[in-house]
């Protein structure tokens, strides 16, 4: 069993995906690792419908708002308002290479520009008691050698972070789309130990590609954190078995479909949709016998009921007794 109490684990944030039907859901197979909201822009916390972008549930703890923005003040403002919904910590996207973060000149663009980031983690931190910390690519376009990601990080740092999670690929900005950055630029795990060698009074955590606890553990021996995406929402079994880092048992999906059965029917009671929920649980029963039949019963059914669910769950479950 690896020593965890210095290192981390998260889910990544994730545009449409990390939404607190989700983090609720994954909470319930895994306690000790940190939740991230998807990307909320200041914009949309400063002049949107605040409430529904900073909902959350108490059991997502340690929670983490992800905010995009480039403005200091802007940022500062909406740090401000996540440590008094009660968020455990902020973190400034650096990293999404989309044409409209782009427009708005925030994510992966701002890593040719540190002193804003500095600027506006300086102005974040000053004014709330929770961390704040930075979320940026190993590079941008042309820009893409070890020497520059140093630059940022040792910018971004003399302004008093200490935590940077790295995304081991280069975003494209030009030429791909976001989903094309996630997969086509290759993954340099080799510049994030470097980093850490060069840094090691930072808290540095890796991203990208990551897809067992194998691979977990492994990048664990070099860097203080591990982030994982995708894997963790198409299979959120993974969650569960990844307790065994911290020498925990894994609840069996049934304990998980067990706890998550009154958060669905609370929810529906405040008029929320199943089928908005649902959508985030079809990796429920990934790799096992019948699992295509759980993703029939909850897709397309805009009058899914809590009954269909626990109906579909259950031919499942008997088909996987030890699921």
């Amino acid at each position: 069993m690896m020593d965890m109490t210095q290192k981390r684990l998260s889910v990544a944030p994730m545009i449409d995906w990390t939404t607190t039907d989700y983090r609720y859901f994954a909470r319930l197979f895994n306690p000790h690792v940190y939740l991230y909201t998807e990307m909320i822009s200041t914009g949309a916390l400063l002049f949107g419908n605040r409430e529904r972008h900073l909902r959350f549930d108490a059991l997502e703890h340690p929670l983490v708002l992800q905010l995009g923005g480039a403005d200091a003040d802007e940022m500062m403002k909406c740090t401000v308002i996540a440590q008094e919904y009660g968020y455990d910590e902020v973190n400034i996207n650096v990293g999404c290479p989309s044409d409209r973060v782009q427009h708005n000149k925030i994510g992966a663009c701002l890593m040719a520009e540190p002193e804003t980031v500095a600027k506006a983690f300086a102005a974040m931190q000053a004014a709330v008691d929770i961390p704040v910390t930075v979320k940026h690519r190993i590079g941008i376009d042309d820009f893409d050698s070890y020497e520059f990601m140093h630059q940022f990080v040792e910018t971004v740092a003399a302004a008093g972070c200490e935590r940077f999670i790295v995304h081991a690929r280069t975003a494209w900005l030009q030429g791909l789309s976001p989903k094309q950055n996630r997969e086509i630029p290759p993954l340099r795990y080799e510049d994030v130990y470097r980093l850490k060698q060069d840094f090691p009074s930072l808290h540095i955590e890796i991203n990208g590609g990551v897809a067992t606890v194998e691979d977990i553990e492994q990048h664990l021996a070099h860097v203080d954190g591990v982030m994982i995406g995708r894997a963790f929402y198409h299979n959120p079994y993974l969650l569960a078995e990844a307790n065994r880092l911290w020498g925990t048992p894994a609840p069996t999906r049934a304990q998980v479909l067990e706890a998550l059965y009154p958060y669905l029917e609370q929810q529906v009671a405040k008029g929320e949709a199943l089928p908005t929920m649902t959508r985030h649980y079809l990796g429920l029963f990934q790799g096992l016998t019948g699992a295509r039949k759980w993703r029939q019963a909850l897709s397309g059914k805009p009058q899914l009921t809590l009954d269909d669910i626990q109906r579909a769950a259950d031919e499942v479950l008997a088909l996987n007794p030890e699921a």
